[in-house]
């Protein structure tokens, strides 16, 4: 019986991942089944440590490689197939989680600006103020069906099938209504239709487009993707006084040690609030 097979069947219909998170399981799983003596079904502790060990030296992999093994295991104790889990122990390496790029409001505001010199500029606009007005993920904005539009916010439906409301301000919401009023297309279910085989713009489409858009706005466009904007959208946010659990639940992270990230921009903004705001902030030295 295989149950790597069953495992994904059950991600699929119980939490429903996407088929970009099962394609990865069943990649990483077949990986180590393959890799390891007796099998993933016959593998201990040390076995799947050893496996770990071995992969080559980048943390993130591994430790995406462990989430898929803890996962899968975990799954097969709570059906009680196997009586022991061995990645209850597990040491991996401590990831070196890199801090978010992102562009200052000034860069963003040319690279909405240029996006009038592009062909299709009304829809490039709104996808580039819609996407950092709100930290849409690029797949949820480029598959943005039509009646997740409520207004002033979208109804989004994102990793895990999990839905979340998401306000837009009034800029996005023109530019977004503007492209609507000329969109060609009134039978597509997508916001953003495309004669492609997906029916709506592609992520690639986009990010192609996005790269000429910097180009044209004087900017690196090696600086510049749709994961840039919502890095932007949260940092610039963050800068501006939200809070951290808003900032969370409106990017749709499921915990907030990711939404954490963002908080590099926290030095600069705690040292302009204790000089504006602490009663000796004023204060020159030689007033004292």
């Amino acid at each position: 019986m295989n149950y790597i097979d069953i495992f994904l069947e059950a991600l699929s219909a119980e939490k429903g991942r996407s088929q970009k998170t099962l394609e990865s399981y069943a990649s990483d799983l077949r990986h180590a089944d393959e890799s390891i003596p007796n099998g993933l079904m016959g593998a201990t502790s040390a076995d799947i440590q050893k496996y770990l060990s071995e992969l080559p030296d980048k943390a993130s992999s591994v430790a995406r490689k462990a989430s898929a093994l803890r996962g899968f295991y975990k799954f097969l104790m709570l059906e009680k197939i196997i009586k022991e889990n061995p990645t209850s122990n597990l040491e991996l390496p401590k990831r070196t989680r890199a801090l978010p790029k992102f562009l200052s409001v000034e860069e963003i505001e040319l690279l909405i600006s240029s996006a009038g010199d592009i062909k299709n500029s009304v829809r490039l606009r709104a996808m580039i103020e819609l996407l950092y007005a709100s930290g849409l993920r690029v797949s949820e904005l480029c598959e943005l069906p039509t009646t997740a539009y409520l207004g002033d916010k979208l109804l989004i439906h994102g990793k895990g099938a999990k839905e979340r409301m998401v306000p837009i301000h009034e800029r996005a919401k023109h530019a977004l209504e503007k492209w609507l009023s000329i969109r060609d297309d009134e039978k597509s279910k997508y916001v953003f239709p495309s004669n492609g085989k997906d029916g709506h713009i592609t992520r690639d489409g986009f990010f192609k487009i996005l790269k000429k858009c910097a180009v044209l706005a004087g900017i690196d466009p090696h600086r510049v993707s749709p994961h840039v904007l919502r890095h932007s959208f949260a940092s610039h946010l963050l800068a501006g006084g939200a809070n951290l659990r808003i900032i969370q639940t409106m990017l749709g992270h499921e915990d907030i040690s990711t939404t954490q990230i963002y908080t590099h921009v926290l030095p600069e903004k705690l040292r302009e609030t204790v000089q504006m705001h602490h009663p000796l902030g004023h204060k020159k030295e030689s007033d004292i």
